[in-house]
């Protein structure tokens, strides 16, 4: 699902409204209606108190249709208007007049007004502000949104929680409200997912209003939200005369003295996600581990006991994933980069290769075309260097993928991947994947996608997938704080499983008719 900017956004309403010859009115009530029934479907006429703080733009005209809709069904209800602004949208007009003509009046709030008073028994839906706002509410608007963030009441933020803006990290984190969850109009929001100001919105549901679906298909998106049905449009189903050869050859290189658990678990991984052949290439010490604890893969060791000085000879059909375990070695270090060089094919870089190329950037330049790098935040602050908030960070991790022609994923709550000019932001995973050996897993996961003919891309954005996919599937059984690497691969099949079911038409049974 694309995520629109908020340009993109206000041209989907204009290029709608020309399409379909309806009125700014008309589309306001269509997404009114999805919110109202939105909320009547959970409540079903509760007798719950439902406060809704209505603004003077289109937002608030969301809000006070929402609140029509909700006094004709017999809800309980309080609105106020914030008159934050003298001036006053059309559809905010036409919505208020409704609203009266029903003998519903807003109480009016200002800068001299009271708090209202809200138990943690009710609603508060939110419709202060919209996409538009370009910079932080003034500070007694600031002052009322922590008195409803205060106030411990369900929060329903209509299309994005107030004083949050669409282009910008919050200047005033107080002054955002904090919402439950957000009942966003067309397409997700970019700040849901950002580190900075993703935590005032928990939860959030796309509603469809009808937006012109030509401008949608042709509009070109900076990034791309990840669900079920965008990664099953990458899964390659397998044919019935494949073998294991069809399936690629994938080689996990790393490994350490007291590290080799990191190539076993990728190892592991790599196997899990279909590759047809899996080979690992350690120190000496890891010979043994290997050979015992993963008995499906080949071990080859350089000539080192403890670290690795020398790597595998680039083969045809190989494709390697490297780094996991590795250390830091000075002799480590200038085998991979000479290797590197060697190597024609897109490579997996994870963890201690990425930190030898942040400590040695000029070996960059000998990165294969088309590689997949998986730095967690420290180590993408060393590769790209620092910044100055989320935004800044997105631009200079897209400039670093398009300097280096590689995939560059950045890990975290919603892991954002970029490539070929494109970015990608992932749906699948959950806290308890915050735990040591999780990246090896997704780094063996990437190298069997790319063993098996998946384009690079591809393999990131669905192999990201995958990994947050198991980990949902395994904390629904144990918890986050119980989770641990090696579950994650486990669970790999059932997330396949999950992706060809849905894709499968249903097939009569022998003898029945149809």
């Amino acid at each position: 699902m694309k995520i629109l900017s908020k340009e993109q956004s206000y041209e989907a309403d204009r290029r709608t409204l020309a399409a379909q010859g309806i009125s700014s009115t008309e589309l306001m009530e269509r997404a009114a209606a999805s919110i109202f029934n939105w909320l009547h479907n959970r409540l079903q006429g509760a007798p719950v108190r439902i406060h809704i703080f209505c603004g003077t733009g289109n937002n608030g005209g969301d809000g006070l249709a929402v609140a029509r809709h909700l006094a004709e069904h017999g809800y309980h209800i309080q609105v106020y208007l914030v008159n934050y602004s003298e001036k006053r949208s059309g559809d905010f007009r036409i919505n208020l007049e409704r609203l009266r003509q029903r003998k519903i009046e807003p109480e009016s709030l200002d800068a001299d007004s009271g708090l209202p008073d809200i138990s943690e028994a009710d609603i508060l839906l939110d419709a202060i502000f919209g996409i538009g706002l370009s910079r932080p509410p003034a500070p007694w608007v600031r002052n009322l949104i922590a008195h409803l963030n205060a106030a411990d009441a369900f929060r329903l933020a209509v299309d994005l929680p107030s004083g949050l803006q669409m282009d910008a990290m919050p200047a005033h984190p107080e002054g955002v409200l904090a919402a439950d969850f957000v009942l966003t109009i067309g397409s997700p929001k970019l700040v849901f997912f950002l580190p900075g100001s993703g935590e005032f919105a928990a939860d959030f549901e796309v509603l469809d209003i009808g937006f012109d679906t030509t401008y949608l298909n042709e509009v070109a998106a900076q990034y791309e939200w990840v669900g079920a049905d965008e990664a099953r449009a990458l899964h390659r189903t397998r044919g019935k005369f494949s073998h294991k050869g069809t399936f690629g050859h994938a080689c996990i290189v790393g490994g350490s003295y007291g590290k080799i658990g990191a190539v076993a678990l990728a190892a592991s991984a790599c196997l899990r996600a279909g590759a047809g052949l899996v080979s690992a290439w350690v120190p000496k010490c890891g010979y043994l581990p290997l050979q015992a604890g993963v008995p499906e893969v080949m071990v080859e060791t350089c000539g080192r006991e403890h670290y690795l000085d020398a790597f595998p000879e680039p083969g045809s059909g190989y494709r390697y994933g490297v780094g996991m375990g590795m250390g830091t070695e000075k002799d480590t270090a200038k085998a991979f980069f000479e290797w590197l060089g060697r190597v024609r094919e897109p490579v997996v870089v994870d963890a201690d290769g990425l930190n030898s190329l942040s400590a040695h950037p000029e070996a960059l330049a000998n990165l294969p075309a088309g590689s997949i790098l998986t730095p967690h935040p420290g180590e993408l602050a060393r590769l790209i260097g620092e910044w100055t908030d989320d935004f800044d960070k997105l631009e200079k991790a897209r400039a670093f993928a398009a300097d280096h022609n590689c995939v560059l994923l950045i890990k975290g709550a919603y892991t954002v991947i970029l490539g070929e000019g494109k970015g990608f932001i992932n749906s699948s995973g959950n806290p308890g994947m915050a735990t040591a050996g999780s990246g090896d897993v997704l780094a063996g996961i990437l190298t069997g996608l790319l063993a098996q003919g998946y384009p690079p891309l591809e393999a990131a954005v669905f192999g990201v997938y995958l990994h947050g996919r198991a980990g949902d599937l395994v904390v629904s059984e144990t918890g986050p704080e119980a989770l641990v690497a090696s579950d994650l691969f486990g669970a790999l099949g059932r997330a396949f499983r999950e992706l060809y079911a849905e894709a499968t038409p249903p097939q009569s049974k022998e003898g029945e008719e149809g």
